[in-house]
C-alpha cells in the first residue's frame, strides 16, 4: 500500500476530488497555504492499492490544469509564474487501519 500526499491549487480541488470519488478512491482533504505566492492550496492524503498508484496519479494529472498567473516581486517587479498542476509523493506504507 502506498500514500499518496497531492498538493493541488484550490482551483483544481472540485474536479480531482469528483474524479478520484467516481473511481472508488477515498481521501483526506488538509487546507495548506502555498510558500511563493500565498496562494490557497489543498493537500489531499489517499491510501492506495501499490497496483492502483498509476490510475491515481493519472486521475489528478488530467484534472490539475497549470496556468500563467501574474507575481509581483519587490527584486524582479511584475512578472508571470506557472501555477496549478499538482505535486504528489507517493509513500510506502507499512500498516494501515481504521479504527
Amino acid at each position: 500500500m502506498k500514500l499518496v500526499i497531492a498538493i493541488i491549487n484550490e482551483r483544481d480541488r472540485k474536479g480531482i476530488s469528483r474524479a478520484l470519488l467516481k473511481e472508488g478512491f477515498r481521501f483526506t482533504k488538509v487546507a495548506s497555504l502555498g510558500g511563493f505566492l500565498r496562494d490557497t492550496n489543498v493537500t489531499l492524503l489517499i491510501g492506495v492499492p501499490d497496483e492502483d498508484i498509476d490510475r491515481v496519479l493519472g486521475i489528478i494529472k488530467s484534472n490539475a490544469s497549470p496556468r500563467q498567473q501574474k507575481a509581483h516581486s519587490a527584486a524582479a517587479g511584475v512578472g508571470e509564474v506557472s501555477v496549478g498542476g499538482a505535486v504528489c509523493f507517493v509513500v510506502d506504507v507499512e500498516k494501515a487501519e481504521s479504527l
